[in-house]
């Protein structure tokens, strides 16, 4: 009776050539592992009867045998302790059953070598390893034997594990290579060599507009390669001549599309403006039905959809106009760059002070430079001096003495008489400083009064300029309310009252007009400023 925490295996089948259900010696064993046996429960293996002889396993309670080190690539087993009988055949019928079997070697001294056709096929003969074999039904000492079956070291089984690991890197290098030829960006075309042949075909390509990329590039290389020599000087000027020919094509180009910039601009302001006046519409429309009379006959969910869309129908309105607004401002931006480059002048009339900077910095930098001029005067009267009293303690001769003397004498007065005319060419020049820094205190006091009144013209001039271009955007016009919720926007002082006040004193600008019939009677102002133009 074996031991309840043993693990049993059943009954090896001998047709099969296999245990079941789950033995290390069925096909493909190394490829799906077993499940994990635990350590300490012994494994029962069961009796296996073969045709010539019958394998007993061992005591389940005994240590399992050991083994070496499995070698890389292992087909070859060494099968020891075999009975003294034991023919070759017999170990045949025996290992047939773990797989197909290449070669048999057998020694005199009870042990051999088995070499099998796959790896898996290994695993499965050391699974018979401590069998004990017994030939027929004989007792006899040398008719059994217990077998040890271990890994064993072959050249062939190394010299093939080799083989197929360089067919395994060389495919791997075979599939990188295609990998980062895949990744590599493409070879630029190679370029031809100069000929007059050639020379003469890049000339006609440097005409097409098609090949004229391509032309470009094999001359610049030609250039480059330092082809170009006193016999072929002549045919490169008229192939740099031909590609200078497209410059009037590409102005040309670019002048076209930028005429296509335009129009496209201009079709979208168009389409801004009557997508705008649909809005208009849309909104007299809503301000028609929110009256009074139109008003009490709708439900009041009808109501609330209707002010829902009327808010909507505004909004989108107020942020179509702004975009209309900022499309003008950025036109007469443009306008104003324009003018500003043609007229460098103006620009520097509206900033008088830096001419006065200007000439500030000039007059510092002279007034610096005659400083340094004076005190290297100055170091060299010092050098002078010390040079002369050296020379009045010196008694070798007296005409040398006085050449000592005299001389350096008259360079001291040549020196203090050039240091005089720096020092008065000093006081000139701070002079002009101080009357060049008062000129440049008045300039900056009238720039700013010039400030203040552009300021004020412009507080002035702004509303007009704004209800003007409200109204310009408005042709068929726009009521008081509106224009004022428009205008509020901006300045929230300004009052209705103030902007009636400000449009009827200017009537040449600005036009009332009466639209409807009886409650529907509203006041519309317009814009009447061209009006007097086009009479004129």
């Amino acid at each position: 009776m074996f031991p309840l925490n043993s693990l049993c295996i059943q009954r090896f089948n001998t047709g099969l050539g296999l245990i079941a259900p789950i033995n290390p010696m069925m096909a493909g064993i190394s490829l799906v592992p077993p499940p994990p046996i635990p350590p300490d429960m012994p494994v029962i293996k069961e009796i296996i009867h073969c045709k010539s002889c019958t394998l007993f396993p061992q005591n389940p309670n005994l240590p399992p045998p050991s083994t070496r080190e499995r070698p890389p690539g292992c087909k070859t087993v060494f099968v020891g302790g075999l009975p003294e009988s034991a023919t070759e055949e017999i170990i045949r019928e025996v290992f047939n059953q773990c797989g197909e079997i290449n070669a048999i070697r057998k020694s005199k001294k009870n042990f051999c070598h088995i070499r099998f056709s796959e790896e898996f096929m290994v695993d499965k003969a050391i699974y018979l390893s401590g069998y004990r074999m017994r030939i027929g039904s004989s007792t006899d000492k040398k008719d059994s034997g217990r077998i040890h079956v271990d890994f064993a070291q072959a050249r062939d089984d190394l010299y093939e594990w080799e083989c197929k690991q360089r067919l395994l890197a060389r495919e791997e290098r075979h599939r990188r290579k295609i990998h980062e030829d895949r990744l590599r960006p493409p070879s630029p075309p190679p370029i031809v060599h100069y000929s007059e042949h050639e020379a003469a075909l890049l000339a006609e390509r440097l005409k097409d507009d098609h090949k004229f990329s391509e032309a470009t590039a094999v001359l610049f290389t030609w250039v480059d390669r330092g082809e170009v020599n006193r016999r072929t000087a002549n045919h490169f000027y008229s192939m740099i001549q031909s590609a200078n020919s497209h410059v009037r094509r590409l102005m040309s180009e670019k002048a076209q599309h930028e005429e296509e910039l335009e129009r496209a601009k201009e079709a979208f302001k168009n389409a801004l403006l009557a997508i705008l006046t649909q809005f208009e519409q849309i909104t007299a429309v809503f301000t028609a039905a929110t009256r009074q009379k139109a008003w009490d006959h709708f439900s009041k969910a009808q109501r609330k959809n209707i002010d829902i869309w009327r808010k909507q129908c505004e909004e989108l309105r107020n942020a179509h106009s702004e975009e209309i607004m900022g499309i003008r401002r950025e036109e007469e931006m443009e306008m104003s760059d324009d003018d500003s480059d043609e007229n460098p002048s103006k620009k520097m009339s509206f900033r008088p002070d830096l001419k006065g900077l200007g000439a500030e910095a000039s007059l510092k930098e002279e007034n610096d430079s005659l400083r340094w001029q004076l005190d290297a005067y100055r170091n060299e009267v010092e050098l002078l001096r010390k040079e002369q009293s050296k020379a009045g303690r010196a008694d070798d001769n007296h005409t040398c003495a006085q050449t000592h003397t005299h001389s350096p004498e008259a360079q001291i007065q040549l020196l203090q008489q050039s240091m005089h005319n720096m020092q008065q060419q000093l006081l000139s020049l701070q002079e002009k400083l101080t009357s060049k820094e008062a000129e440049l205190e008045q300039t900056r006091e009238e720039h700013r009064h010039l400030e203040g009144e552009v300021l004020s013209l412009r507080d002035k001039v702004c509303p007009q300029s704004i209800i003007s271009t409200f109204l310009h955007v408005h042709p068929f016009g726009a009521n008081l309310e509106y224009l004022w919720s428009y205008i509020q926007r901006l300045d929230s002082k300004v009052s209705t009252g103030e902007l009636e006040r400000l449009m009827v004193r200017l009537p040449s600008m600005f036009r009332q007009e009466l639209s409807g019939v009886g409650a529907t009677l509203e006041k519309r102002w317009k814009f009447c400023g061209f009006d007097s133009l086009s009479s004129a």
